[in-house]
């Protein structure tokens, strides 16, 4: 085949539409050290793409050599391709972009007098011809797929196409804060990202590209251990999204699709999250460069970890741990209007269950006492030497001034269902049944992690026919099973044994979860699924266990469940995913009333 053609055929991994010519020139622009990025686009990137970068430049002797095939200054061996830092290195992206476009490349090297400039037309040494360039580099290309009909055809709309151009746009920029992006789209300018070089600057290009509601809910994280450092932006689960299009992660700047990734950042929000709903984060993974191969997929969309299940669990522990921690304390808990929707259904349900009747019932149903501590030491809140309860229920010190808790202090109840407090900011609003349930299932929860999986042997073991890898497996990882409460031994060469379970699992499908727990060690190196097990279990025991709704509580009680959700980890959603309790500030009230006006 001549060179052409298998530039034409390497293009087909690497340019599948404009996007992703932006992204590889984009790319190189980055690895060129450019802090100030300039793209114009006609026609959705069909027509032409202009991209202009202030970063090194390419020498002169370097610019035919830059359309050649595997000609690349970022990997001298295969020591470097094992430590790759840079986002390209595979010397592809321009001779494959010049093989199915007509493409110009101006140039003017860091240390050069003079500027540079070849084409697609002209690529014969002596036809490198002097231009009118400041330092950096200018790449052009023109009618894209012009010579492959076929492949032409498959472009969608501008209006799609640019849509798709934009979300890269959009994707390096959150990975690189430091540098200026200006997006123009025939001839307008559509987006200026401005270069960040703080937290706040930071939030603002992330609102600027995800939505101001998406700061507004985030948090802010940064672990950091043996090597490992995740930091970033999560949501809250109360922010959620109906598909899975706000999810920016970066392994060392590189904007990676990863199912390891994603599998543990979905187990980190599994008990957090309404049912059928995405989490929103913009995250970024640092770790050393041997350790993960980014040369894994043609559109290097994916990475392989060295060590998949460390890097797993050290996800899943800091973004858990990140959403643990969030107290009523730490901002409000204003509820998202789709989460609102989408639960519902849930909420009706849950109501009927729990009561037995519907929400227009008047008379209150008759309930053992609440299992909190209703005898409630108020003074001791503020942990004062000398405090006193006033007639209204606010705490006072010495000098008279308030020491309000996040929550506040509960005024009355409505229909049963919702607790109704003040606090500094105005009024709480509060559904008991969801907040209680949250606190009995982590109580039950931490119940069970201090006194270990409880286990029972099963009077006939149960035979399971595997595949000999997965019966290997078996024989190789006796204490991870163990761990998980879980005895199970290899009886032939595609065939084990379970012998004993958890003790809340007894009665459950074992063989179907001993299937699910093997097929996530294969794929992942660990798994979930035995606790997710027992988790529903206990959800369903919190359900039952928690205060009903049309149960009328006392004023005491209500503040005893005010001051357990501000102990109790994920207190802002309940086993189900639903927020817990909402704020409406002293404006916000205001606003509803028309004061001021």
């Amino acid at each position: 085949m001549s060179d052409h053609l298998v530039n034409q055929i390497a293009a087909g991994e690497v340019v599948e539409r404009p996007a992703s010519v932006v992204k590889e020139l984009l790319e190189n622009s980055l690895d060129a050290r450019a802090n100030r990025i300039e793209v114009d686009v006609e026609q959705g990137g069909i027509k032409s793409i202009r991209i202009r970068d202030n970063g090194f430049g390419i020498h002169k002797d370097d610019l035919k050599l830059s359309l050649s095939s595997h000609a690349t200054s970022k990997i001298n061996s295969l020591e470097d391709l094992e430590r790759v830092k840079s986002l390209g290195f595979r010397g592809e992206a321009l001779p494959s972009i010049a093989s199915v476009s007509r493409l110009s490349l101006t140039s003017r090297w860091r240390d050069g007098a003079d500027a540079w400039s070849i084409s697609t037309t002209s690529i014969d040494e002596f036809d490198v011809k002097p231009a009118a360039h400041a330092g950096g580099t200018t790449v052009e290309v023109r009618d894209l797929f012009y010579n492959v009909p076929a492949r032409r055809k498959f472009l969608r709309t501008e209006k799609t196409e640019f849509a798709h151009l934009e979300d890269v746009v959009k994707k390096i920029a959150l990975s690189h804060f430091n540098v200026d992006i200006t997006l123009r789209h025939n001839n307008r300018a559509v987006r200026q990202l401005h270069r960040a070089d703080d937290r706040l600057q930071q939030e603002k290009r992330i609102a600027g590209v995800c939505g101001p509601a998406f700061i507004e809910n985030a948090v802010f994280i940064d672990y950091a251990i043996d090597g490992l450092r995740l930091w970033g932006w999560v949501t809250r689960p109360t922010f959620s999204r109906s598909q899975a299009d706000m999810q920016y992660f970066y392994v060392n700047g590189r904007m990676v699709r990863d199912k390891l990734v994603t599998h543990a950042i979905r187990q980190a929000y599994q008990d957090v999250l309404y049912h059928g709903r995405h989490p929103a984060y913009v995250l970024f993974l640092e770790l050393d460069p041997s350790t993960v191969d980014v040369n894994a997929h043609p559109g290097k969309h994916e990475v392989r970890f060295r060590q998949s299940r460390s890097v797993h669990d050290f996800l899943f522990r800091a973004i858990h741990k990140s959403l643990a921690d969030l107290r009523p304390d730490e901002g409000d808990n204003r509820l998202d209007a789709a989460v609102l929707n989408a639960g519902i259904a849930s909420t009706a349900h849950d109501r009927v269950q729990a009561s037995g009747q519907s929400r227009g019932a008047a008379a209150y149903v008759r309930q053992a006492p609440l299992s909190l501590a209703v005898a409630e030491q108020m003074s001791s809140y503020g942990q004062m030497k000398a405090a006193a309860v006033d007639a209204a229920g606010v705490l006072q010190d010495e000098t008279g001034s308030e020491q309000v808790p996040p929550l506040g202090y509960a005024r009355a109840q409505l229909h049963g269902i919702y607790i109704l407090a003040e606090n500094a900011e105005g009024l709480v609003l509060v559904d008991m049944h969801a907040a209680h349930e949250r606190i009995t299932y982590e109580r039950l929860k931490q119940s069970r992690q201090d006194n270990g999986i409880q286990s029972q042997p099963l009077l006939v073991p149960i035979s399971i026919d595997v595949s000999e890898k997965e019966a290997a497996l078996v024989e190789s990882s006796s204490e991870i099973f163990a761990a998980l409460g879980l005895e199970v031994d290899r009886s032939g060469l595609e065939t084990v044994r379970i012998r004993q379970v958890p003790v809340v699992l007894a009665y459950g499908d074992n063989e179907a979860l001993l299937r699910d727990v093997l097929s996530d060690l294969v794929k992942h190196g660990s798994s979930t699924r035995i606790h997710e097990a027992m988790n529903e279990v206990l959800s369903t025991m919190a359900c039952h266990g928690s205060v009903r709704a049309n149960r009328k509580l006392t004023i005491p009680e209500m503040n005893a469940l005010l001051r357990d959700m501000e102990r109790t980890e994920r207190s802002g959603q309940c086993n189900h995913g639903r927020p817990t309790w909402t704020q409406l500030s002293i404006d916000e009230l205001d606003k509803l009333f028309q004061r001021g006006r």
